[in-house]
């Protein structure tokens, strides 16, 4: 687990570089996380930045296979005290403060930070290649390995009345 002490970050800044395997749920990754940050220390804020990268693994959302992903992520994080929270019940995110996270006891937990940024960057429709044919939604064979015999002509049946308005007009 990488940690840093905030009063390790001198005036100058820290410069990290390292390479760190990530346990999650929410993705599995072939390679260590390779990690090149910047941290910096403003008042009480910590500013990071710097750049990660990997290889996950994700299912595409088309054909259900899972395939690997080179995953290059810019990290530019701003760190307040937890302590600013204090008094209120909730705190609610604005669009300039969604690169913000909180620290506390004078640590900042790197791991999480990685963790988070990752989750944050992976596709909301992973596809394993723009041309993905993906599944035949009446027998469920994968279209990139296999054609199936279902006929496509069948109109959606929610538009069959649609298509009777349309086939009247022209005639």
């Amino acid at each position: 687990m990488m940690t840093i002490l905030l009063s390790d970050i001198t005036e100058d800044g820290l410069d990290i570089e390292f390479e760190e395997t990530l346990e999650t749920d929410a993705f599995r990754t072939f390679s260590p996380v390779k990690a090149k940050l910047r941290v910096d220390k403003v008042s009480s804020e910590v500013l990071v930045n710097g750049s990660i990268r990997t290889l996950v693994e994700l299912q595409c959302s088309r054909c259900l296979n899972n395939f690997t992903n080179k995953t290059d992520i810019n990290i530019n994080v701003v760190y307040h005290p937890v302590d600013e929270l204090k008094g209120e019940d909730r705190h609610e995110i604005k669009d300039d403060e969604l690169d913000t996270g909180f620290y506390r006891d004078e640590l900042l937990d790197i791991n999480e930070l990685l963790k988070e940024q990752m989750i944050l960057n992976m596709p909301m429709k992973p596809l394993c290649s723009e041309s993905c044919r993906g599944i035949c939604l009446r027998c469920g064979k994968n279209l990139n390995i296999d054609t199936c015999e279902c006929r496509q002509e069948e109109p959606d049946p929610r538009l069959v009345e649609l298509k009777k308005l349309l086939d009247d007009r022209k005639e």
